[in-house]
């Protein structure tokens, strides 16, 4: 069997746990299994490195800073590869380069687009096990990349797609999936099985467990992956294609995320064009934009609501205070203590009245909402940042999550 793993910071975090690493390895090793191992940097590190780069200079360079960042990859995997090779398990670090993965040049945030498997063939074949350092890439012309917060994740699925393997592991600091966040809702029950689909819900509505970009890419390529904890044996939650089991549960989690930043632009003309106008310069910069909310007035013009990462507001606000006068904006407000909280389910497709069981429970405990978005499967509120866990915890306890799935139908 090929097995494919990643670690997160936290699991590689001092020597002690990269010797567990090791260890944990060696048994896949002992048990006849090919594996291929990504790392994340040791916990801490890259907010280390980005902190010196911010101390230096106010705005680094793009391209700089991924060459800096990406060091702390090269730390983690040579380190797990020491560790193995002293215990008898021939192993070899890789970067990005060596392989290579091919990304896209945006720095900071750059896609794959190509992975070459001969190398890694080669080594597999050879009887070693491979450590890559994860989150990174490289272009064309030879640049380092990184792929942005949590693409060690997307490093890993993205591998375990192109070698065909039979699963993906993802080892983290938790032990699986939950309902909820189980530092807000104690009684947060670990998901056994969850679907594509809904996993990529929970990760775009800001579940940390899974980076987003590795779901869509476990999604496309069919790749199983399992989330579960370096710190146990345990089994975990398996991300996998669609049953019908899945579609008889209501609601299989409630998510929140606090990095949201909302802007308002009242007063925009009504007119093809401009939307174009608006949002072309923000996509330009690699800001994700996710709800968008429009409302037409009698005078011909229209207000305009939207919502991006919390960590691109103020670019954002820079870029459209840009194309205030030449598109005639007449006012721009922004609002940064929101929050979105949002309930995903699979059997959402077939039972109607599930929003309106949303929005009043959230009546009932006195919470506003923003602004409302809605998908198949997913339905987002954004509210008041100060009542996010309140907001969380009610619904969980609505929709029964607290308890053992109900079958619906």
């Amino acid at each position: 069997m090929l097995v494919v793993q990643k670690y997160g910071g936290t699991s590689v975090g001092d020597l002690e746990r990269i010797r567990n690493v090791a260890r944990r390895i060696a048994k896949y090793r002992d048990e006849g299994h090919d594996v291929v191992v990504v790392v994340s940097a040791m916990a801490g590190e890259t907010d280390r490195l980005l902190q010196l780069a911010h101390e230096l200079v106010e705005e680094p360079s793009p391209r700089e800073l991924d060459m800096l960042v990406a060091t702390g990859e090269q730390v983690s995997s040579s380190l797990l590869a020491m560790a193995l090779n002293a215990m008898g398990y021939p192993a070899k670090a890789l970067l990005a380069f060596q392989i290579p993965i091919k990304t896209d040049e945006l720095f900071g945030k750059a896609r794959i687009r190509d992975i070459a498997t001969e190398r890694m063939r080669e080594e597999l074949k050879k009887g070693h096990v491979l450590i890559i350092a994860g989150f990174q890439g490289i272009t064309e012309n030879g640049d380092i990349t990184t792929l942005g917060r949590g693409g060690s994740d997307t490093t890993a699925v993205a591998i375990a797609a192109a070698l065909g393997a039979d699963v993906c592991e993802i080892f983290t600091d938790v032990d699986g999936v939950y309902t909820a966040d189980p530092r807000i809702v104690p009684k947060a029950r670990k998901i056994a099985k969850i679907s594509y689909d809904e996993m990529l819900e929970l990760a775009s509505m800001g579940a940390k467990v899974l980076e987003i970009r590795s779901v869509e890419f476990a999604k496309i390529y069919k790749v199983p992956v399992h989330v579960r904890s370096s710190f146990s044996d345990e089994p975990g939650t398996m991300v996998v294609e669609e049953d019908e089991s899945m579609e008889k549960v209501l609601v299989s989690g409630v998510t929140y995320n606090r990095n949201e930043a909302r802007i308002s632009l009242y007063g925009v003309p009504d007119k093809p064009g401009v939307a174009a106008k608006i949002f072309g310069p923000i996509a330009d910069a690699g800001i994700v934009v996710d709800m968008i909310i429009q409302t037409g007035r009698p005078d011909g013009r229209a207000d305009m609501t939207f919502t991006v990462p919390k960590t691109d507001y103020k670019n954002t606000l820079r870029l459209v205070e840009k194309l205030s006068s030449e598109i005639g904006i007449e006012k721009i407000e922004g609002a940064e203590d929101i929050a979105k909280v949002s309930i995903v389910g699979a059997g959402m497709r077939a039972h109607p009245g599930v929003a309106a069981k949303m929005f009043n429970v959230l009546a009932n405990h006195g919470i506003n909402i923003h602004m409302i978005s809605t998908s198949e499967i997913k339905i987002s509120c954004v509210i008041d940042e100060k009542y996010t866990e309140l907001a969380v915890r009610a619904l969980h306890e609505a929709f029964g999550l607290d308890r053992e799935p109900e079958q619906e139908g």
